[in-house]
C-alpha cells in the first residue's frame, strides 16, 4: 500500500518490464501551470478572498457574514450542478430562474393558500420540476429542437404559469417547518463551550473522507500505470483542503451552527460528483459534449440521455425553488429573475467549458462561491448596485475568455 501511494514499484530488487507510474512533478508552481484550468479558480478565489478581507477590515470572513453567504447563495449553486452537467453535454437552460419561481409558487399556493402540510408543498414542488423538465426534455431529445429555443420558450411560458398560479400576488408565510429548510440550524447537538462542537465534527468527518477518497483514487491510478501527483504535492493538497474546511467550519460553529441548507447543499454535491465521475450515464454526458459523432458511434443513446439531463435539471431547479421560497418566507411572482445567468456564470466561471465535454461539480461550486464572494463583498462596501452588474459581467466574460486562451494553448482551434 505505501510503495502504491509513493508512486513507486512494489519490489526495487525485482526488476519490472515497465517503468512503472509516472509522477507528476513536485514543483507547485509548475504542476499549476500543467493544469491552469482547473487550478486558476481556486487562485482566483483566494485571491478574492484576501482582498475582500483586507478591504472590509476582516468583516467578510466573521462567522456571521460567512454564516450569511451560505444561505443567500445556496439556491444559486444548487442550479449550478444541474447547470455545469447540460452545459457539459452541450446545451444551456435559461428557463431555470423561471422554473424557480413557479415550484415556489405551487408549494406557497398548497400550503398557504389550502392549508397543506409544509411537506406537501415539498413534495408538488418536486413534482411540477420533474414534469417541467420532461417535457423540455422532450422537445430537445425527441424532436429535436434545440436546447437554447426550448428553454428559451420555458423561460416565458414559466413565468406566465407563474403569475396566473399567484393571480399577480405574493403568498407568505410559510409556516416555520418550511422555513427552516433554508433558515434552520443544527447547533447544541454535541455541545460546545462557545462554539458548535455537532459543526466541528461534521467538518473533521467530511475532512477524513475527503482523504480517503484521495488515496483510493491515487492507489487506483498507480495500479493502472496513469501519471499520479508527486507525494509532497498530494500531501499539500489534503492538508490545504483540511485547513480551508476547518476554518469555514470553525467560523460557522461561531455563528449559529450548521445550516440545514448546507447539508442538502452537501448531500447534492456528493451524490452528483459520483454520479457525473463514476457512472455510466455521467460518462456518457461528457462522451456527448466531448464530441457527438463519437458517442453516437459508441452506441451511446443520445435522445435518453438528453432527455434525463433536462429531467434532472428540472428537479434541481425545483430545489432551489423550495430553498428559495423558504428563505423568502414566501412566493412572488418575480422570483427567480437573472437566477439562469447566475447558475450558468458559476458553470463557465468553474471551468466549464464553452464547447462542452469540460467541467466538474467541485468547479462549478468554486465559481458560485467566487460569484458570492464578490457579490457579498460589493455590498459589504457599499458598492453601488449598476457596478456591481458591471464587475460581474466582466469576471464572466474573463472566465470565457480564459477558456479559450487555455484552447489555443493546448493546441485545440
Amino acid at each position: 500500500m505505501s510503495d502504491l501511494l509513493k508512486g513507486g514499484p512494489r519490489g526495487a530488487s525485482t526488476p519490472a518490464p515497465n517503468p512503472g507510474p509516472r509522477t507528476g512533478t513536485a514543483n507547485p508552481l509548475v504542476a499549476i501551470s500543467q493544469n491552469l484550468r482547473e487550478s486558476g479558480i481556486y487562485i482566483a478565489f483566494a485571491v478574492v478572498v484576501v482582498l475582500f478581507a483586507v478591504l472590509t477590515d476582516g468583516l467578510s470572513l466573521s462567522p456571521g457574514n460567512i454564516t450569511n453567504i451560505v444561505l443567500q447563495y445556496s439556491y444559486v449553486l444548487v442550479l449550478a450542478i444541474g447547470m455545469l452537467i447540460v452545459i457539459v453535454a452541450g446545451h444551456i437552460d435559461l428557463s431555470v430562474g423561471s422554473v424557480v419561481a413557479l415550484t415556489g409558487a405551487i408549494s406557497a399556493k398548497l400550503v398557504i393558500g389550502s392549508g397543506q402540510p409544509w411537506y406537501v408543498g415539498v413534495l408538488a414542488a418536486l413534482g411540477v420540476g420533474l414534469l417541467i423538465g420532461a417535457w423540455q426534455g422532450f422537445w430537445v431529445a425527441f424532436v429535436g429542437i434545440p436546447a437554447f429555443i426550448v428553454t428559451l420558450a420555458g423561460m416565458l411560458l414559466f413565468r406566465g404559469l407563474t403569475y396566473y398560479v399567484l393571480d399577480n400576488v405574493s403568498l407568505s408565510p410559510f409556516p416555520p417547518e418550511y422555513g427552516r429548510i433554508a433558515t434552520g440550524f443544527l447547533n447544541g447537538l454535541m455541545g460546545g463551550y462557545g462554539y458548535d462542537a455537532f459543526t466541528l465534527f461534521i467538518a473533521a468527518l467530511a475532512v477524513v473522507g475527503y482523504a480517503v477518497s484521495q488515496i483510493r483514487t491515487r492507489v487506483a491510478r498507480v495500479r493502472y500505470q496513469q501519471v499520479v501527483d508527486a507525494m509532497p504535492l498530494f500531501v499539500l493538497r489534503i492538508v490545504a483542503v483540511a485547513a480551508v474546511v476547518m476554518a469555514f467550519a470553525w467560523q460557522l460553529a461561531h455563528s449559529r451552527g450548521l445550516p440545514v441548507v448546507l447539508i442538502i447543499l452537501a448531500v447534492l454535491i456528493l451524490v452528483y460528483s459520483v454520479v457525473t465521475r463514476s457512472t455510466v450515464f455521467g460518462r456518457q454526458v461528457y462522451a456527448i459534449g466531448g464530441n457527438l459523432a463519437a458517442a453516437q458511434l459508441s452506441g451511446v443513446n443520445v435522445r435518453r440521455v438528453n432527455f434525463w439531463i433536462f429531467v434532472n435539471m428540472g428537479f434541481l431547479a425545483a430545489v432551489a425553488g423550495i430553498i428559495f421560497s423558504s428563505r423568502s418566507n414566501g412566493a412572488q411572482p418575480g422570483a427567480g429573475n437573472s437566477f439562469e445567468l447566475d447558475a450558468i456564470a458559476a458553470a463557465f466561471i468553474g471551468g466549464a467549458a464553452v464547447t462542452g465535454g469540460v467541467g466538474k461539480i467541485t468547479g462549478a461550486m468554486i465559481g458560485g462561491l467566487l460569484v458570492g464572494v464578490i457579490s457579498n463583498g460589493m455590498q459589504l462596501l457599499n458598492v453601488d448596485q449598476s457596478l456591481q452588474q458591471v464587475i460581474k459581467g466582466l469576471v464572466l466574460l474573463l472566465a470565457v475568455a480564459f477558456d479559450v486562451y487555455n484552447k489555443r494553448r493546448g493546441g485545440v482551434r
